[in-house]
């Protein structure tokens, strides 16, 4: 039964409105049922009561005007106060039956209570009590106003017992918020704290991995040198280089299980991409709608693979905030091998007059700042911006100890 019970009040609470028409129509029911019970016993008795107007169309309007309203309350809850506190000053003041308008002055005012600010609640209250002494002493039917409205008393415990549960609530909001809020800076600082405990390992993994880079270059150093009168020697120092370069590696690969991200996978088993998939990329960009015109030269036998993934990335940067930003526009991709550099050039002829009006880098977010660092990583330069004649540019240039085509 109980657990019957919670689910109908769950129903009720996902369903104010229809809660609130539900009251409504069992307030008029009962209006009606009131002016029916007088009827009768207004035919069962001899005694009549001339200043009471009999039941008819009027009283049945006045019934509805001040218990329709109360369907509305959470809506417009201003409204249904003047409604309901003037259709109960009407019906009293013309002597028509308002028996239930007691019922609906006690929703409407409650409800004043729980929704209306402090000003607002105090002046309609004002507005209630002063009707109330109208209605008693200037129209001379205390007795029946006492009766149907209890008392002054009544109404008041009514605002202020709404008054009190909208305290209450807000003083629950305000605790879940605080609640929701301490969680959050728990969040942010077992993220920090986390954050800053993998800097200090990678720290001391570096230094670790330092000492063994070291340690590997003087035993290089050493076999070098006893090679030619001291084979044996050289072999032990070589294997000494092996051992360390091994340790090393494996802590190199610590640090990067360290400082990857929480959440982020293990690494992808798919090598960085390179200038050997420039042409697969174009080819996508294509795809995309983005006419491009491409002169590669043949990728290098010999560059880091830092510098290859680095002017991968450089290309692919620039046609997607191509083809986000530039519009309508074709573009030219090209790459040149000199000597001692890798050069790269991305050009279109988009909208670049937009990119001069809006602020340094926001063209492609933070695409500009990681082509920026990519390049200075290597000590190159990158020039990016509006192309004269339209358009927009973005040139790199980074340099390479050896390359051979």
């Amino acid at each position: 039964m109980a657990e019957v019970w919670s689910g109908v009040r769950r129903w009720w609470h996902a369903r104010p409105m229809a809660f609130d028409a539900a009251l409504a129509a069992c307030l008029v029911a009962l209006g009606l049922a009131t002016m029916s019970a007088e009827v009768r016993a207004s035919l069962d008795t001899a005694d009549e009561v001339p200043d009471l107007h009999p039941v008819g169309v009027t009283a049945v309007a006045l019934l509805l005007s001040y218990t329709l309203p109360v369907a509305l309350r959470r809506r417009t809850p201003v409204v249904a106060f003047c409604c309901v506190v003037t259709g109960v000053c009407v019906a009293y003041g013309t002597h028509y039956p308002a028996e239930v308008g007691s019922v609906s002055a006690l929703v409407v005012l409650y409800t004043v209570g729980v929704l209306l600010e402090r000003a607002q609640a105090v002046t309609l209250l004002g507005l209630a009590l002063a009707a109330y002494v109208v209605v008693t002493l200037v129209d001379g039917v205390a007795d029946t106003f006492w009766t149907s409205f209890l008392s002054a008393g009544i109404y008041v415990a009514a605002w202020a017992l709404g008054r009190s549960i909208r305290y209450r609530r807000a003083y629950t909001a305000e605790l879940e918020s605080r609640a929701q809020r301490l969680e959050s800076e728990r969040e942010a600082d077992l993220r920090a704290t986390l954050a800053e405990e993998r800097s200090r390992i990678a720290r001391e993994l570096h230094d670790v991995v330092a000492h063994s880079l070291s340690v590997m270059t003087v035993q290089a150093a050493a076999a070098q040198r006893t090679v030619d009168r001291d084979v044996a020697r050289s072999k032990e120092a070589m294997a000494a280089v092996e051992s360390t370069g091994r340790a090393a590696l494996g802590e190199m690969r610590r640090i990067v299980g360290v400082l990857r991200e929480e959440g982020q996978t293990t690494a992808e088993l798919a090598p960085s991409p390179g200038m050997a998939d420039l042409p697969a990329l174009v080819g996508q960009v294509r795809e995309a709608g983005l006419a491009v015109d491409v002169d590669l030269c043949d990728p290098p036998l010999h560059v880091p693979a830092g510098v290859d993934l680095t002017v991968y990335r450089i290309v692919q940067e620039a046609l997607t905030n191509t083809l986000k930003h530039a519009g309508p526009a074709a573009a030219v991709v090209r790459v040149a091998c000199e000597p001692g550099a890798i050069c790269v050039a991305v050009e279109d002829s988009g909208r670049g007059a937009a990119a001069v009006a809006a602020p340094p880098g926001t063209r492609s977010g933070h695409g500009l700042v990681g082509m920026q660092e990519r390049v200075a990583l290597y000590g190159g330069s990158l020039r990016v911006g509006p192309r004269a004649g339209g358009g927009y540019a973005v040139h790199a240039r980074i340099p390479v100890d050896a390359v051979a085509p």
